[in-house]
């Protein structure tokens, strides 16, 4: 009995560890997702404006248009425009196809990232409330190894993104994607002048460096905590 309960501790805290990377990637996606001024940022770097021949404001409402989309029920969006002083739909029936594939991974990243997060929070409270300073001490060192596969992670990715992002963007799609919706015309289709491949490469070093960021909190308030506690056993 006292061996399956030393099992079941160990298996619960290595879970722990490989939940931290789940719920810092998961995050950091659904905020990059949902943060229009990244969009934003990439029309103006990009000259968007120029590209598509749409005004700033109807830029911003494409952005909204599509955050909105990807946090709601509809199973397409409809995003309707002004330009040359008329409406139209943004997006063709094969973007609005490609754009449901796309917010499918989002789902599942929000799905990953409640599991994620609540057995986190399951797992730091049990240890933080119920259990001895010894398990205290053994969460926050799990934090620190959990951030640190985060931090290992991130540089590979960094580092990949850097050396072939073209190669990466593309294995990504081959990956996700089990249709060829996503092989857009630029000259046509106002998804792909809309996000150009160099406002992926920006989305990334976004969401690598954010992860990263987060990573580094965690780890710090884990380590801040064993160093107070071992001051305190010294002194």
């Amino acid at each position: 009995m006292e061996r399956a309960i030393v099992i079941l501790v160990i298996t619960a805290r290595w879970l722990f560890i490989l939940c931290l990377p789940a719920l810092l990637l998961t995050a950091s996606i659904g905020i990059a997702v949902n943060s229009q001024w990244l969009y934003e940022y990439g029309f103006d770097k990009y000259n968007i404006s120029q590209v598509t021949g749409l005004a700033d404001s109807e830029l911003e409402k494409a952005a909204s248009g599509l955050i909105d989309y990807f946090n709601s029920g509809e199973e397409f969006i409809d995003t309707t425009v002004i330009k040359d002083g008329q409406p139209f739909t943004l997006f063709n029936q094969k973007e609005g196809a490609h754009l449901k594939d796309v917010k499918g991974l989002i789902q599942l990243d929000y799905w990953v990232l409640l599991g994620a997060g609540i057995y986190a929070v399951v797992y730091a409270a049990v240890s933080l409330s119920w259990l001895t300073r010894e398990c205290r001490r053994k969460l926050a060192v799990s934090i620190i190894n959990g951030s640190g596969l985060t931090l290992g992670l991130m540089l590979l990715l960094g580092l990949i993104a850097l050396l072939d992002f073209d190669r990466f963007f593309l294995q990504f799609h081959l990956i996700s994607f089990t249709n060829d919706l996503w092989q857009l015309d630029p000259t046509k289709d106002y998804l792909i002048m809309l996000f150009p491949q160099g406002f992926w490469y920006d989305a990334t070093l976004f969401f690598a460096v954010l992860t990263l960021v987060l990573a580094v909190i965690l780890a710090g308030v884990a380590g801040g905590y064993l160093l107070i506690t071992r001051r305190r056993e010294i002194f």
